[in-house]
């Protein structure tokens, strides 16, 4: 006797996240590829330039473990994009400067990643872009704001 798998009675939101999310980040990654970025690359520029900020802290603002932040601060360095120095504050602490090529950069990135976002949604009306975005913003800063601790972590593709 072959079981019968179970009637879904609500759409699968798991699964349109995680979809739309994966093709919306293949899409960035392809967008921002163009000019020799990821968006990891895109992301610590962005924020690094938003005031003195140390390794530590842009990895955590980019979801990035520590391999994966020292990779993409290595990587902006060897570019000319980025660099460590020393902190004003904070003799012990190192933050990532961007250089002037850097923000050049993290303006084009910035319009590129507007860019894909509008491409995104275009095929949505005015009112139901608004509706969406109002929407996944109530879900972040509210039911979905932290993850469930757990002791088997659910993996998160980095944006």
């Amino acid at each position: 006797m072959t079981a019968m798998a179970p009637t879904r009675t609500q759409p699968d939101l798991s699964f349109l996240l995680d979809h739309t999310s994966h093709v919306l980040r293949s899409r960035m990654a392809s967008a921002l590829d163009e000019i020799g970025l990821t968006a990891r690359m895109h992301c610590v520029l962005v924020h690094a330039l938003e005031g003195e900020r140390t390794q530590i802290q842009l990895a955590e603002i980019g979801d990035m473990d520590k391999t994966t932040m020292v990779v993409t601060v290595d990587a902006l360095e060897k570019a000319g994009l980025a660099e460590r120095r020393p902190s004003a504050t904070d003799r012990r602490a190192r933050i990532i400067a961007v250089t002037e090529a850097g923000a050049a950069m993290a303006e084009r990135s910035t319009r590129i990643v507007d860019r894909v976002h509008a491409e995104a949604l275009a095929s949505l009306a005015d009112a139901d872009r608004a509706a969406l975005l109002r929407v996944l913003n109530l879900l972040v800063d509210g039911d979905l704001a932290t993850p469930s601790e757990s002791p088997r972590l659910a993996r998160r593709a980095r944006q």
